[in-house]
């Protein structure tokens, strides 16, 4: 589908620095380059938006070109270090929502506060974005985009087990998937597919029965994986896990196959994941793959649902930061938020939601402890190693639960 090209930002950011001119004889100057890092997501998603936010800028930034350079999430965060290192940076960089903590802590991006009303729908950004945006009450980043977590299905196997609505409760909806994988008989298919390592989806289980990850009183972090309720949670995703998709998802080394990889080769009848999945599901299926919201073991509501997603922020090192900001401002414009819609996510504003799946699946929703630690907590693996150690019996789920607690709470802990 083709966009728009958004329309042209209409005042430069306030923080004194003056866009360069048009040449006198009418040709642009190319003496100045604005540097953009986004992930490949928008590479292979969304091109055609990227390419209207450059459009703006251009028309009221004469003489200066941007360069988008796409990263990989693998590696982005080593090289963001290196530049900085390097006093060497990007003037915007996109990161996830949940990587953003450390870099604020540490200065490594600039205060955006005072230009906060530049940017379209400020005042009704999502709560789990803004808040992955602010630390210690002031603004170091931009909303982007959201997506929560649904179920994508093959409706032709429901169908032939005899289920036409989506289930309302979890007990349901494993009964259907138990029903639909005894129907199945082709050689490793498992009914529910998700990758034994994948912590988000463990964890809407220890949120759905009222558990959480940590907690801060008392000017310190306190491991809560080991709670009652959150261990509930866990042996409900165990269960869960067991009846519905084969032992070898969950693996010790990561070498599990990504959801939507096991959908395409026809050995699922579904996945628990981003809505975007339905665009690597096969073309084979293209026709039958439809979406619902993953059911609570409460009847009549969703499951929480990580409210995953991207900010845009502004470097410290920059020398361009005003010319950042009117990037941003173009880029997270109604227009392309709404483009954004189209593709799949949540837009980064309350009063831009729709009432997709995928929308509807964020009235319930969680995030990740707000501490500065938190992203190391993801490189080094705990909830990953957690759910590997019980899922395959290594540990029981309270052991496995009380190990990974322990280690994060001296991890947010680290001064």
């Amino acid at each position: 589908m083709r966009y728009r090209v958004l329309a042209v930002i209409v005042a430069a950011a306030a923080l004194g620095v003056v866009a360069a001119t048009a040449a006198a004889s009418g040709k642009r100057a190319n003496a100045h380059t604005l540097t953009v890092w986004l992930q490949v997501d928008a590479q292979n998603g969304w091109p055609e938006i990227v390419a209207a936010a450059n459009s703006a800028f251009q028309s009221a930034h004469p003489g200066w070109d941007v360069n988008v350079q796409y990263q990989q999430w693998t590696d982005h965060l080593q090289k963001f270090d290196a530049t900085i290192a390097g006093s060497d940076t990007p003037d915007v960089i996109e990161m996830g929502n949940t990587e953003m903590t450390k870099y604020m802590a540490a200065g490594a991006f600039a205060n955006l506060g005072s230009v906060k009303s530049q940017f379209n729908n400020s005042s009704s950004w999502l709560g789990g974005l803004k808040a992955s945006s602010t630390f210690n009450s002031k603004l170091f980043g931009v909303p982007y985009y959201a997506g929560s977590r649904v179920i994508t299905y093959r409706s032709d196997l429901f169908r032939k087990a005899g289920y036409k609505t989506p289930p309302r409760t979890l007990s349901q909806f494993q009964s259907q998937l138990v029903k639909v994988g005894k129907m199945e008989k082709r050689k490793g298919f498992a009914p529910l597919y998700v990758g034994g390592e994948d912590w988000y989806s463990a964890l809407s289980f220890v949120f759905d029965y009222g558990g959480s990850i940590a907690t801060f009183s008392h000017g310190k972090w306190h491991g809560a994986l080991d709670s009652k309720n959150s261990i509930a949670g866990l042996t409900a995703f165990k269960k869960f896990f067991t009846a519905t998709q084969p032992k070898s998802s969950a693996t010790l080394d990561g070498s599990a196959p990504f959801p939507y990889t096991v959908f395409s080769q026809g050995l699922t009848a579904a996945n628990y994941g981003p809505a975007w999945y339905t665009c690597c599901t096969g073309k084979k299926f293209s026709k039958v793959v439809k979406q619902f919201v993953m059911p609570s073991h409460a009847k009549g509501k969703a499951m929480p649902g990580f409210l995953g997603g991207s900010d845009l922020a502004v470097p410290a090192q920059s020398g361009n930061r005003s010319e950042a900001v009117d990037w941003i401002a173009a880029f997270t414009s109604t227009a392309s938020e709404k483009a954004l819609e189209k593709k799949g996510n949540i837009p980064n504003a309350t009063n831009l939601l729709g009432k997709s799946v995928n929308e509807r699946a964020a009235a319930r929703s969680w995030f990740v402890p707000q501490a500065k630690h938190w992203v190391d907590v993801e490189n080094g693996n705990v909830l990953k190693t957690m759910l590997a150690q019980l899922l395959t019996g290594h540990l029981s789920v309270k052991q496995a639960a009380t190990a990974a607690s322990q280690n994060i709470e001296q991890t947010l802990n680290e001064s």
